[in-house]
C-alpha cells in the first residue's frame, strides 16, 4: 500500500484517485506520520440483493416472558 501525506493529497487529489482508480491499488493519507484515511477502488459488488434470502434463518418464539417468570419482569406488574 502506498502512502501520501495529507498536504500532497490536497495538493495532487484529483492524480491520486485517478491513480487509485486505474491501479486499482490502495493509498493512506497521513497526518504527521499517521494513517488518517484509506483510498481505496470502487468494487462492483457481484450480489445483488435477493428478497427472502434471511427467510429462514430467524426463529420466532411464541411467548418469550413465561421460560423465566413473570415474577422477573417488571413490565408485567
Amino acid at each position: 500500500m502506498k502512502t501520501i501525506a495529507i498536504s500532497e493529497f490536497k495538493t495532487h487529489c484529483l492524480q491520486v484517485l485517478g491513480r487509485v482508480a486505474r491501479t486499482k491499488e490502495t493509498v493512506a493519507v497521513t497526518k504527521r506520520g499517521k494513517p488518517l484515511v484509506e483510498v481505496i477502488p470502487f468494487r462492483h459488488s457481484d450480489e445483488s440483493p435477493s428478497p427472502g434470502k434471511l427467510s429462514g434463518t430467524f426463529v420466532f418464539e411464541k411467548d418469550i416472558v413465561s421460560p423465566l417468570g413473570e415474577s422477573i419482569w417488571s413490565a408485567c406488574k
